[in-house]
C-alpha cells in the first residue's frame, strides 16, 4: 500500500503506547537508545531495528503496536539533528520502513513533525551521491523503498508541502550523475512523477526546479541531470503541459518575468521542450504567433531565430501540423527589420535541406528578398540556395536556381562574385564530376554559358572572375594535360555562340597581357635611358588596367617594377610562366617559389 490518496488522521490512543513498565519497546536484543551511549554503539542498536522495521509488513497488527511509541521515538529532534551522518541513515530507513508499515496512516500527526521528517529523509539523500561509498546501498534502499512506497504523497495535506518537493527534486537532480545504474534513475523517475502526477498541481517553482536542467549552461554541466529531466517530462507530458503552458503565457503574453528567474531563458526552454516532445507546448505556440506579431522588432527577431530552429529541424513537423504558425513565419521575410529578414533567409537553407516538401512555400519569398534592397539579405539568399544546392541538387527547383543566376548581374560586386562562384561550383560538381548523373548535369549546363556571357560586363572584376572560374571550375588547371585537354574540347564543343565568342575574347585578352609583360621584361634588358623610363612606365600603366582597382594597382605593380628590376631570378621566372611552352605544373613551381623567396 502506498500514500497516494493517504490522509493524515488524527491521534489515537495508539500514539502513548509504551511497554508495561513505562518504557519505549525495542526489539529484542536492543538495549535502550539515548543520548547517553557512545556513537558507536547507538550505530550499532539502530542496525539492529533498522533489521526489525524492514522485516516487518503491514499486517503485523501486533508488532505496528507495538513498537509505535518507538516510531515516535525515532522521529524526536534528538535524532533528526544527530550530528553523526550514519547515525542519520539508519534513522532514515526506519523512517521510510515506518511510513511503509502505517501505510495509509502514518503515526505521525503534526504538520510540522510530518514536515521536518520528510526535509530531513530529503538531506539523507544526498548520500546517493557517492556510489563507492560504503553505506550507498543504504541509501540505494531509502530510495527504493521511497518510491515504491510513494511516501512523499502524504505531504499534500500540508500546507507548505511545496517547499518539501522543492527540496527533494533539487537533491535529486544535483546528485544524479554518471556512475548511477537505471535502477537508480527509475527510482528517482517514480518519486518525481507521483508527485507531479498525483498532486492538485505543479507550482512555478517545483517547475522551474526541473526546467533549471535544460538550460544550456545546467545541461553542459551534468547531462545527466538534463537526461533525467527530459525522461520526467516525458513520462508526466499529460499533466505537466498546463503549467508549462501557464509559465510562457505569464512571461510571453503578459510580460511578467518575476515569475520564475527562469524568464530570460524561455527561447532556450522552448527549444529544448520542443525536442524532448512537442506536446509539452501544445498550447504554447499560439503564444509564439502572437510574438510573432510584436510592435518589437528585436523582439520579433528573437522569436524568429527560436521557430528557425524549430521548423528547421531534421525530425520536425511543425510546419505541418501547425499551418497557422508556418504561415505567420513565412511572413517574417517581408518583416520591415532588417535583421528578421536576414534571419529568414539564413533559416531557408537548413529547410530546404532538412524539409525540401517546404521548397514550394520558401520559394516565392525568396524570390522577393533576392531583389531586397539590403545587399547583405541578397547575398544570403544566393548563400542558402548554392549550399542546399551543394547538399542535393535535387533539394532546389529551377527557379531557384533562376534567382541565383539573376544576380550575376547584381549592381553590388559581393553579391555578383557570390553567385558567380556558386554557380561555378556546381558545375564543377554535377556537370564535370557528374556526383549526380545525368539529369543533374542537364539541368546546370547552361552554368558554364552564362558565366562566360559575363566577360561581356564592363568591370574588370567581373573579366577576372571568369579568368579565375575557367581556370579552376570549367577546365581546372590541376588536371592532366590529356584529361585538361578533353575537358576544354567538350567545353568547346557544347557552348553557345556567345560563350564561344567570350571565350575566344578571353584568350586574346590573356594573350594580349603576356606581350604587354614580356615586352615589360625586355626593357629590364636594355640599358637605363629617359626613353626607356617612360616606355617602362606606360607598360606598367597599361598592365595596371587589366587588374582590379587600376588605381591601387598602379603603385602595387610601381613596387613590383622595382623588385623585378633588382632580382634576377623573378625575372627569369616570370619569363617561364609568360612562355607558350609553360605547363600549369610549371606555373606552379613558379608561383610557389616566388611565395617562398618573399
Amino acid at each position: 500500500m502506498d500514500f497516494s490518496t493517504a490522509q493524515p488522521k488524527p491521534a489515537t490512543a495508539l500514539c502513548g503506547v509504551v511497554s508495561a513498565d513505562g518504557k519505549i519497546a525495542y526489539p529484542p536484543g536492543v538495549k535502550e537508545i539515548t543520548d547517553k551511549i557512545t556513537t558507536d554503539e547507538m550505530i550499532k542498536r539502530l542496525k539492529m531495528v533498522v533489521k526489525t522495521f524492514m522485516d516487518m509488513d503491514q499486517d503485523s497488527e501486533d508488532e505496528k503496536q507495538q513498537y509505535l511509541p518507538l516510531a515516535l521515538h525515532l522521529a524526536s529532534e534528538f535524532f533528526l539533528r544527530n550530528p553523526n551522518k550514519d547515525v542519520r541513515l539508519l534513522v532514515a530507513c526506519c523512517l521510510a520502513d515506518i511510513f511503509r508499515i502505517y501505510a495509509p496512516e502514518a503515526p505521525y500527526t503534526s504538520h510540522d513533525k510530518l514536515k521536518d521528517i520528510f526535509l530531513f529523509i530529503t538531506r539523507q539523500l544526498k548520500g546517493l551521491e557517492d556510489t563507492k561509498s560504503p553505506q550507498f546501498n543504504r541509501y540505494f534502499y531509502l530510495l527504493e523503498n521511497l518510491a515504491w512506497v510513494k511516501s512523499y504523497n502524504i505531504c499534500f495535506e500540508l500546507e507548505d508541502c511545496n517547499e518539501i518537493f522543492i527540496q527533494l527534486f533539487r537533491t535529486l537532480f544535483s546528485v544524479i550523475n554518471n556512475s548511477h545504474n537505471k535502477k537508480v534513475q527509475m527510482h528517482m523517475l517514480d518519486l518525481m512523477s507521483s508527485i507531479i502526477m498525483e498532486g492538485d498541481g505543479v507550482t512555478q517553482e517545483l517547475l522551474d526546479s526541473i526546467l533549471i536542467n535544460l538550460i544550456p549552461a545546467h545541461k553542459n554541466l551534468n547531462k545527466q541531470s538534463f537526461d533525467l529531466a527530459k525522461v520526467l517530462l516525458k513520462r508526466t507530458v499529460q499533466t505537466i503541459e498546463a503549467c508549462i503552458a501557464n509559465f510562457f503565457n505569464q512571461v510571453l503574453v503578459l510580460g511578467r518575468s518575476s515569475v520564475s528567474d527562469l524568464s530570460e531563458h524561455v527561447f532556450d526552454l522552448i527549444q529544448e521542450l520542443f525536442a524532448i516532445d512537442p506536446h509539452l507546448l501544445l498550447s504554447v505556440m499560439p503564444q509564439l504567433e502572437f510574438k510573432l506579431k510584436s510592435n518589437d522588432g528585436e523582439e520579433r527577431l528573437a522569436v524568429v531565430r527560436l521557430l528557425a530552429k524549430l521548423f528547421g529541424s531534421k525530425d520536425s513537423d511543425l510546419a505541418t501540423q501547425n499551418r497557422p504558425l508556418w504561415q505567420c513565419f513565412l511572413g517574417r521575410f517581408n518583416d520591415i527589420h532588417v535583421p528578421v529578414r536576414l534571419e529568414s533567409v539564413k533559416f531557408a537553407s537548413h529547410c530546404l535541406m532538412n524539409h525540401p516538401d517546404l521548397a514550394k512555400d520558401l520559394t516565392e519569398y525568396l524570390k522577393v528578398r533576392s531583389h531586397d534592397p539590403e545587399e547583405a539579405i541578397r547575398h544570403d539568399v544566393i548563400v542558402t540556395i548554392i549550399t542546399a544546392a551543394k547538399r542535393d541538387l535535387a533539394l532546389v527547383n529551377d527557379q531557384l536556381l533562376g534567382f541565383v543566376r539573376e544576380r550575376t548581374l547584381d549592381k553590388r560586386w559581393r553579391v555578383r562574385k557570390e553567385a558567380m562562384m556558386g554557380l561555378a561550383q556546381l558545375y564543377k560538381k554535377y556537370c564535370l564530376h557528374g556526383e549526380a548523373g545525368k539529369e543533374a548535369a542537364e539541368k546546370v549546363s547552361w552554368i558554364k554559358d552564362k558565366l562566360l556571357h559575363i566577360y561581356y560586363q564592363n568591370s574588370i572584376d567581373d573579366k577576372l572572375l571568369v579568368e579565375k572560374i575557367f581556370a579552376q571550375y570549367l577546365v581546372p588547371h590541376n588536371l592532366e594535360t590529356e584529361e585538361r585537354m578533353k575537358c576544354l574540347y567538350y567545353l568547346y564543343a557544347s557552348l553557345d555562340p556567345n560563350a564561344v565568342k567570350a571565350l575566344n575574347e578571353m584568350w586574346k585578352c590573356q594573350n594580349m597581357l603576356r606581350s604587354h609583360v614580356r615586352e615589360l621584361l625586355d626593357l629590364h634588358k636594355q640599358p637605363t635611358s629617359e626613353a626607356n623610363c617612360s616606355a617602362m612606365f606606360g607598360k606598367l600603366m597599361t598592365i595596371a588596367k587589366n587588374l582590379p582597382d587600376p588605381g591601387k594597382a598602379q603603385d602595387f605593380v610601381k613596387k613590383f617594377n622595382q623588385v623585378l628590376g633588382d632580382d634576377e631570378k623573378l625575372r627569369s621566372q616570370l619569363e617561364l610562366l609568360i612562355s607558350p611552352t609553360c605547363s600549369c605544373k610549371q606555373a606552379d613551381v613558379c608561383v610557389c617559389t616566388s611565395k617562398i623567396d618573399e
